[in-house]
């Protein structure tokens, strides 16, 4: 990267699933306060919600709403914040995958449930500062764009904002041995520009390892995915490597703005 300035190059390092989980939110505030991470998505519908919003407010944390229409666990399950029966399986939870509900969700009851969630952090007195997803899509492009104008802020992954980064990119589903070295080439490659990198950290805790039956992909995303990520991103010799590559660390916020 010979010859990219300080200021070209910037690196928006985002964790995800914030108020999942005790062990979750414990694992992002130290990836925020000692580590690379810039900025949190925050899931207003899941049971650690209240304490991630209390260490939002301790802390600083730049926060965006994790728009949530899924809940992918076998031991962990979350209802929505409103009574759309297009939401729900047959327990009252969320659907399990993003196919699920894009085949159930309605887009009236899509936009009552992410406005509501969008609602709830402005309940905690919390300042929001972009919109992305949980898993992916599940609702209509329109439905995401109609929440994103209401709440005045971007759909970070939405068809115009999502061109504004120069790439996106996700570390967790990666093996734990070949994580590092991926991360260090994706930090070598980076180009003029905002980057956006996404994490997904934890505490190692108990709890982790019984969200969901072993065996599966998605049992790898309970514990095996977020402790990596955690090691890696709270790194000492990761943030030495993005300073000698004079990568700026910015939110999307700060980048945009």
């Amino acid at each position: 990267m010979d010859g990219v300035g300080v200021a070209e190059v910037r690196l928006v390092v985002q964790a995800d699933d914030f108020g999942m989980l005790h062990a979750v939110n414990v694992g992002t505030v130290e990836a925020f306060r000692d580590g690379i991470v810039t900025q949190v998505s925050t899931m207003a519908a899941c049971p650690w919600f209240t304490e991630a919003a209390a260490l939002a407010r301790e802390f600083g944390i730049p926060l965006g709403v994790h728009q949530t229409l899924t809940c992918e666990w076998d031991f962990l399950r979350w209802r929505p914040l409103t009574s759309g029966t297009s939401l729900v399986g047959e327990d009252g939870t969320f659907l399990r995958s993003v196919a699920e509900a894009q085949a159930s969700v309605t887009y009236e009851d899509s936009v009552a449930e992410l406005n509501a969630q969008v609602a709830k952090f402005a309940a905690e007195g919390l300042a929001i500062e972009y919109l992305d997803v949980h898993m992916g899509q599940s609702a209509t492009p329109a439905a995401y764009d109609e929440v994103s104008r209401a709440a005045g802020k971007p759909f970070i992954y939405g068809a115009v904002e999502s061109q504004r980064f120069a790439s996106i990119e996700t570390l967790s589903d990666r093996d734990a041995d070949v994580k590092r070295a991926w991360l260090l080439e994706y930090l070598d490659k980076l180009t003029p520009g905002v980057h956006l990198l996404v994490t997904h950290c934890a505490a190692a805790e108990p709890e982790l390892g019984a969200l969901h039956k072993p065996g599966s992909y998605t049992y790898r995303w309970a514990e095996e995915y977020r402790l990596s990520d955690q090691e890696l991103v709270t790194d000492p010799e990761i943030r030495k490597a993005i300073e000698e590559r004079g990568i700026e660390l910015t939110t999307v916020a700060a980048a945009f703005s």
